[in-house]
């Protein structure tokens, strides 16, 4: 690149670096490479499954904190105050209008009430429980937001002294030892707790028989059905079909949480959860149905869209930095497209200079040779001249500008011949 070239050159990369100086202003901080997430007690299925989370997350260079709590009401709370940025939430424990900066990214799956009963008693309803001996979950879990709900529903009171306040462990306990009558667990049915008291020979499967009516007043609980064997086929058990009522899991976040991220948490949790269980068909979850709070604009687009092009074929943190730097193209194309334009005659205009402003001092001279009175006159103009035509000699231009540079080299002998013939 010759030097006329550089220098046009230079000018016009000066002028896109000011245009991407003045677009970066808008371009998106990247997101954090570390996020909190609320689950539940460390023997939990929320717990375990924000393990998987970190895992898979950790791929994509994120950090997650998995955060041990009492429960979805507890994790609500961190939402609220900032101290999480995700949180597992139980379907019917959240509400939009106390918390207005929680977005929800999908739910996930079914989270069943298991409510297991001692075999001596015949419990049809839940209004039957009235006057026994119940465990139901621990002030601020999702199981005693859901629990308190139902007994209200049937007449029984939420704070008489039959009413027992006890985690899903200590409830699990003191019912096999006979010190509750009734436990209420909200849990996944793969959780060892669940596994382990419906093999119990004392207890005995609540069957929730009305659990239609139950849906049509509270639209987050599903009715869902526990199939004959589908939990042990070779011991039968259950030994018969039995319905219940299931909240769904959803996964919560900040709205304030970055955009990329909250897309990335859903492709995640279709990671995970995609499969399906023995309540839900494979690729059933995750779902924008079932959710207390309103989905996050970036997981609808991603329910209906899917992944952008970016995100199928680029790393995490490739498709971010990509997608954050787009807007440097609007100066880019705004500027390169007059530049373009602009460019050739610049570039013209350069080297045509170079031979033009030579044509300024022949001029100059040829009116001096024809106001010249004396020989010695005369000889210096000759002089000025020779030097000229010597120097035009030296003048190097591209080809396709060669024929200007003799055009100039026969004027200034022009010159010199009428000054020859005074």
């Amino acid at each position: 690149m010759n030097k006329d070239n550089l220098g046009i050159a230079v000018i016009s990369v000066i002028i896109l670096i000011a245009g991407f100086v003045f677009a970066y202003q808008f371009v998106e901080p990247a997101p954090p490479s570390r996020i909190t997430i609320a689950t539940g007690s460390s023997s939990g299925a929320y717990n375990a499954f924000a393990k998987r989370y970190r895992d898979i997350l950790a791929e994509q260079g994120i950090s997650l904190t998995v955060l041990e709590t009492a429960g979805s009401i507890e994790n609500i709370d961190l939402l609220n105050s900032g101290k999480a940025d995700v949180a597992f939430i139980q379907g019917g424990t959240g509400n939009p209008d106390t918390s207005p900066d929680v977005v929800s990214l999908g739910s996930l799956y079914f989270e069943p009430l298991w409510v297991f009963v001692r075999d001596k008693h015949d419990i049809q309803k839940i209004s039957d429980l009235k006057d026994l001996n119940i465990a139901v979950g621990a002030k601020g879990s999702g199981t005693w937001a859901i629990t308190r709900q139902l007994l209200k529903l049937n007449g029984v009171k939420e704070n008489g002294p039959n009413i027992h306040q006890l985690t899903s462990t200590e409830s699990a306990r003191v019912l096999k030892a006979g010190q509750v009558d009734a436990a209420f667990f909200v849990v996944s049915a793969a959780s060892p707790l669940v596994q382990d008291l419906i093999r119990q020979p004392n207890l005995k499967l609540f069957n929730f028989q009305r659990a239609e009516a139950y849906t049509r007043q509270h639209r987050y609980l599903s009715n869902v059905t526990l199939h004959e064997g589908v939990i042990d086929l070779s011991a039968n058990i259950p030994n018969h079909q039995v319905k219940l009522l299931a909240p769904a899991a959803t996964l919560a976040a900040r709205e304030d949480l970055h955009p990329a991220l909250q897309t990335l948490l859903v492709r995640t949790a279709g990671t995970v959860h995609r499969a399906g269980g023995i309540f839900e068909e494979p690729d059933q979850f995750p779902s924008p149905k079932y959710l207390d709070y309103p989905l996050s604009a970036d997981a609808q687009r991603y329910f209906e869209n899917g992944p952008s092009f970016l995100e199928r074929y680029l790393p995490f943190w490739a498709a971010v930095l990509v997608d954050r730097l787009k807007v440097m193209l609007i100066p880019l194309i705004t500027l390169m497209i007059p530049l373009v334009k602009i460019f050739p005659p610049a570039y013209r205009w350069r080297i045509r200079s170079r031979i033009y402003r030579w044509y300024k001092d022949l001029i100059r001279i040829e009116h001096e040779v024809l106001a010249a009175e004396s020989v010695i006159t005369q000889a210096q103009l000759m002089e000025q001249l020779t030097n000229m035509r010597n120097e035009v000699r030296e003048l190097n231009v591209p080809l396709s500008y060669s024929d200007e540079v003799y055009n100039l080299r026969l004027h200034i002998d022009q010159v010199m011949r009428d000054l020859e013939n005074e």
